[in-house]
């Protein structure tokens, strides 16, 4: 049925229709009548952020936790500017998102005009898709399309650049009977002669690696489901991708950690041996695949993508299978099943006995301390200590999002929320607020380093607004901390412009803010500590002063291959804190 309304009142109707519960956003001149439209309705709840970048990381924070897709509303110009961060790094996750930024009036456009920048043009490259809408007839169209256009295919941000004219106008509002774009049409269904051959090709492997990606977590939970039933009827280890954690359960015998650059011993040397390598949702992204001419170059390989641009991108395989993980996965188990398929018993066990031998090397030991606080040992008691609770994990970049990744220990997708292929640092803070608004009972801790931590800290402001209980869990060490180590290993230990100087009481900043603040430096202290941030239902800050110098260790450095290695040389109750380089036989060759 066709009502009259104002471009601004069909934008309001078109999230409610859409189902759109929460936006997050920050008010301008060229969006003003938008914020009108949602003054007069109650169906929408308006966030309202500290900076138009921290808007789209809580979107983003949103839509990973909830797998509903996150909306953005910003102002033109400087308010479209500063959501460009968030936007590329929604892009490179493939995180769906549907960014509405304001726009001079369309007699303007082009001509200089106070606030005006040319969005499209700006975000044509950090976006999966956008619309500069000159018709009020277009606007019901476009904002449907944008929802699906983000949601479909590889999921991803989808800019609806609207004029303020447009806004003011009257036109007619109907709710297309299809969102569907008009030539936008993404496969969802594998090839099922691709499929038969993969499964073939398992079923005659001998050394073979399931290797996941984000891609199955964007699918939905039953895509999970469905991997967690085939890794377990094949017996095959499985490794993922930073942004795939969660996806297969850690606590599992079949897991080997996460693979690539920070990844485990046992995971990168089974990806350099494999003999058959299965790539369910992930890209083969260079933080994987380090040396790509070194890289598993004994297997044959299937790669499952929804996104065909992905597939011998970079890394040529032998079968590739385009669609969604969930519909390929479940060919996967319907046929490894209807033929009866058992993997090479024999040949399995030796893989395994390999593995277990990597395993022994115990690649993420460390040598504690009870005088201070080891970076790992504040992860693996965080872990502990709230690993019966529904938890959600966001983090910014740095060091302490790699010991995240190696020591939380993720059980279910969707739990794990952190800037993989952009790296931005400040993504943990807001993120953690859109996680704790789609989880308002849940516990959500951002796990922040003290450089990255000041990128967004502003965000604080938001989560007091809103009485967020998010946990800010700093890792504090003085360094911007991958800097600092890169330095030392690579660059002869010249620390140029990586000391955390003039640092803030982070205690005092989050009182100031209306939060509550807490200082751990003794490791006796830190469960006490930590079950009174856990136990405050108010926004926290948690300063852990840990030890300045620890490295994030195994590390494969930059251009090296999976069999290249730098390794923490702590064995047991022994061993020196440096580096050792490992060869293809598992050998350090110092």
């Amino acid at each position: 049925m066709s009502e009259m309304m104002t471009g601004a009142e069909m934008v309001i109707r078109a999230l409610q229709d859409q189902g759109v519960d929460h936006i997050f956003g920050y008010p301008g001149g060229a969006v003003l009548p938008i914020y009108d439209a949602l003054f007069h309705q109650e169906k929408v709840r308006h966030v309202l952020v500290r900076h138009e970048q921290g808007a789209v990381h809580a979107a983003e924070g949103y839509a990973r936790s909830s797998g509903k897709p996150g909306v953005v509303l910003v102002t033109s110009g400087p308010g479209a500017t500063n959501a460009i961060t968030g936007l590329a790094d929604a892009m490179m996750d493939s995180i769906p998102l549907v960014c509405i930024t304001g726009q001079v009036p369309t007699h303007l456009i082009g001509t200089d005009a106070f606030q005006e920048c040319d969005t499209v043009g700006i975000t044509r490259h950090c976006t999966k898709h956008n619309y500069l809408v000159k018709s009020i007839e277009d606007l019901p169209r476009v904002m449907h399309e944008a929802f699906y256009v983000a949601q479909n295919g590889r999921p991803g941000p989808v800019v609806v650049d609207l004029p303020k004219d447009i806004q003011f106008k009257t036109g007619s509002y109907v709710r297309p009977l299809s969102n569907q774009h008009k030539t936008y049409r993404p496969t969802v269904k594998g090839d099922i002669e691709h499929i038969r051959a993969a499964i073939e090709l398992m079923a005659n492997a001998k050394r073979p690696v399931f290797y996941t990606g984000g891609g199955v977590v964007n699918s939905g939970p039953h895509a999970a489901t469905l991997l967690r039933e085939l890794v377990r009827l094949t017996g095959f280890p499985i490794t993922s991708t930073l942004m795939g954690l969660g996806a297969y359960p850690a606590s599992d015998k079949q897991w080997l950690g996460m693979l690539g650059m920070h990844g485990t011993y046992e995971a990168n040397l089974a990806m350099h041996e494999c003999d058959v390598m299965i790539n369910i949702g992930a890209r083969f992204d260079d933080r994987i695949t380090g040396r790509l001419d070194a890289f598993s170059p004994f297997s044959k390989r299937i790669h499952v993508d929804i996104d065909p641009s992905s597939i011998n991108k970079t890394v040529k395989v032998d079968i590739p299978i385009v669609g969604d993980c969930a519909h390929v996965l479940e060919d996967m188990v319907r046929l490894w099943r209807q033929g009866a398929h058992q993997a090479e018993k024999v040949a399995l066990k030796d893989w395994w006995g390999k593995i277990e031998g990597w395993r022994a090397r115990n690649c993420l030991g460390f040598r504690n301390s009870t005088e201070t606080i080891k970076p790992q040992y504040a992860i693996q008691r965080l872990y502990e200590l709230t690993k019966d609770r529904e938890t959600y994990i966001t983090t910014e970049v740095g060091q302490h999002q790699m010991w995240a990744a190696q020591y939380f220990r993720f059980e279910e997708p969707n739990r794990w929320m952190t800037s993989g292929g952009h790296g931005t640092m400040g993504y943990g803070l807001p993120a953690a607020v859109g996680a704790q608004l789609a989880h308002p009972n849940a516990l959500v801790i951002d796990i922040a380093g003290e450089a990255s931590i000041q990128m967004m800290l502003q965000e604080m402001s938001t989560a007091l607004q809103y009485n967020l209980p998010i946990k800010v869990f700093i890792l504090n060490n003085e360094y911007m901390g991958m800097v600092r180590q890169w330095q030392e290993l690579l660059h002869g230990g010249r620390y140029s412009q990586s000391y955390s100087e003039s640092l803030p009481d982070f205690v005092k900043l989050a009182e100031a803010y209306g939060g509550v603040g807490i200082r751990c430096d003794n490791p006796g202290d830190l469960d006490a500590k930590i079950l009174e941030m856990i136990n405050v239902n108010r926004p926290v800050i948690f300063d852990c002063l840990v030890d300045k110098t620890e490295n994030c260790f195994p590390m494969i450095p930059s251009g090296k291959a999976h069999n290249e290695m730098l390794l923490n040389d702590y064995l047991g109750e022994t061993g020196a804190d440096i580096g050792s380089v490992i060869d293809e036989k598992g050998k350090m060759l110092v």
